[in-house]
């Protein structure tokens, strides 16, 4: 699995965070979201793309590798 974000379209909502917090951080001064592992591992592949699923501004992105 590989997770990217788009920081332009991130408006800062923290579903991400919340829904998978050892993949993704929010930034403290404006609340972006920060990604803190592109290549998860697999117990965590669902939380993953469930955060890709309910992020508002549908700023991350997961593709499987292959």
């Amino acid at each position: 699995m590989n997770v990217t974000v788009d920081e332009d379209k991130c408006c800062g909502a923290g579903q991400c965070v919340l829904t998978a917090p050892d993949v993704f951080d929010q930034r403290e001064d404006d609340g972006v979201v920060v990604l803190l592992d592109a290549q998860p591992p697999a117990d965590q592949h669902a939380a993953a793309r469930e955060a890709a699923a309910v992020c508002p501004g549908a700023a991350i992105a997961v593709s499987e590798r292959g």
